[in-house]
């Protein structure tokens, strides 16, 4: 494989799941100010199917969640362009139902996905970075990785985590000149929803129809009319990356931006009505004579 100068491209990019959905167009965006991206899928040929053949794209097989592939990934994106300035972990995929009616291995599936594969891209993606003293891990969390919800509780605990683990990554690597950003979109116009990005539980239990049952419904109705359009998140993502200092989370959609609100009140409604109780569980501070 020829490498080419690193003086060539602005910026190089790593991006997981970009076949479709918001990591193509992450892709494309990249691409079209002059970038340079590594584009990988499950099946590479899906990425040469989407983008034509350009020096600045290089379309990689990964699966996530194997090792030795994230290893081989990120090698191969060294060799092409030797640097990656922009990590996208975006990999994942859903699951809905109520959280008594995921199985467990739809629920350790999920987790090999969304967040084992997102650390195994992740830590072979840091040691260039920190050799190099500069990069960006940007990983994609949603607005239910701030507020869970009924129907996408085990989903939604997945990007909890990623959100742990990018704020310890943020306190980590920024003093070796690395930054790290969770973003959190909310529904944005791509085929999420749809078969190939959302599994749905087949076990349903009838005292979850109220709660869990509704949001099975609900999905299907907004299914390719959400309000977000993901090529302006696409552009938010060239804006976040040229920042000087980029922030720890991006919420992304005016949905996010009402669920994050939201829960802000609740917790502070809550946590007065409960505040004595919880200042209770000190040991008693000793009293001066």
């Amino acid at each position: 494989m020829t490498t080419i100068a690193t003086s060539t491209f602005n910026r190089v990019w790593l991006i997981t799941g970009a076949s479709r959905g918001i990591g193509a167009r992450i892709a494309e965006a990249a691409l079209a100010q002059g970038d340079a991206v590594v584009a990988t899928a499950r099946d590479a040929t899906t990425i040469e199917q989407r983008f034509s053949a350009q020096p600045g794209l290089l379309a990689v097989a990964l699966d996530v969640t194997d090792e030795a592939q994230a290893a081989r990934a990120v090698t191969a994106a060294l060799a092409r362009f030797g640097r990656i300035d922009v990590l996208v972990n975006n990999a994942g995929y859903g699951l809905l139902g109520a959280v008594e009616e995921a199985s467990a291995d739809e629920v350790r599936r999920l987790y090999e996905t969304n967040v084992f594969g997102l650390l195994n891209v992740t830590r072979a993606a840091l040691p260039a970075m920190r050799e190099q003293r500069r990069g960006h891990v940007i990983n994609i969390s949603s607005l239910g990785g701030y507020q869970s919800a009924a129907g996408f509780g085990v989903y939604c605990s997945t990007k909890f985590a990623v959100e742990g683990l990018t704020e310890a990554l943020h306190a980590e690597l920024t003093p070796l000149g690395i930054h790290a950003t969770v973003v959190e979109p909310g529904y944005f116009r791509t085929e999420f929803l749809e078969g190939q990005s959302l599994v749905t539980s087949p076990r349903e239990l009838g005292d979850y129809a109220a709660t869990a049952g509704v949001v099975r419904e609900r999905a299907k109705q907004i299914s390719l009319n959400q309000p977000g359009d993901p090529a302006r998140l696409a552009q938010a993502l060239l804006t976040l990356v040229a920042a000087p200092t980029p922030p720890l989370r991006l919420p992304l959609g005016t949905d996010t931006l009402r669920v994050l609100a939201d829960k802000h009140a609740f917790v502070e409604r809550e946590t007065a009505a409960w505040r004595d109780v919880a200042a209770s569980t000190d040991f008693p501070v000793p009293q001066t004579a």
